[in-house]
């Protein structure tokens, strides 16, 4: 029954994001709220107690949420999501040194997530990282784009990219 609710919640969560239904997304977190007094140490739904604050405009009360969900052993897909939305809201919320640390963790766990990777840049810039931050934004621009001049000049950005500060001399 447990799962059953879950998965209905996440649909009605889903409905209200995508309409921007505030009293929705309200509601939904209640019920999550409510879900999660009985079942305090279940992953998933913690994770989703987290999502649902996040979607109501509540990022800094989603934080324990999330830290609870990923210690609770939150595996998978949502735990794919839950490290980039924890590692995004740290960084929103200014806590630099834990948004980095926490999407390093997800680049190295999910490499081919690009969204991780952007928010992880963005991290990294605000953490004063500018040069990494900015090799690592080239290098997924590079690998996705279909921009026709991007791709004819490639190596030469790639082969730069390698050491941004390196000049002729």
């Amino acid at each position: 029954m447990r799962r059953e609710e879950i998965a209905a919640l996440i649909e009605k969560r889903e409905e209200g994001r995508a309409k921007q239904d505030q009293a929705m997304l309200s509601e939904v977190r209640a019920q999550l709220l409510a879900l999660l007094a009985h079942y305090p140490d279940d992953a998933e739904i913690n994770y989703q107690t987290g999502i649902a604050h996040d979607n109501t405009g509540l990022g800094k009360e989603a934080i324990p949420f999330y830290e609870k969900a990923l210690s609770l052993g939150l595996s998978g897909a949502d735990r794919e999501r839950c490290l980039m939305g924890l590692g995004s809201t740290y960084r929103y919320w200014g806590q630099y040194d834990k948004a980095v640390a926490t999407l390093r963790t997800g680049r190295e766990e999910f490499p081919e997530n690009r969204a991780i990777q952007v928010f992880l840049a963005m991290a990294l810039y605000n953490s004063d990282s500018y040069k990494e931050s900015v090799q690592l934004l080239i290098q997924n621009l590079m690998e996705t784009t279909s921009d026709e001049k991007l791709h004819y000049f490639r190596r030469g950005i790639l082969a730069y990219n390698e050491d941004l500060d390196e000049t002729a001399r």
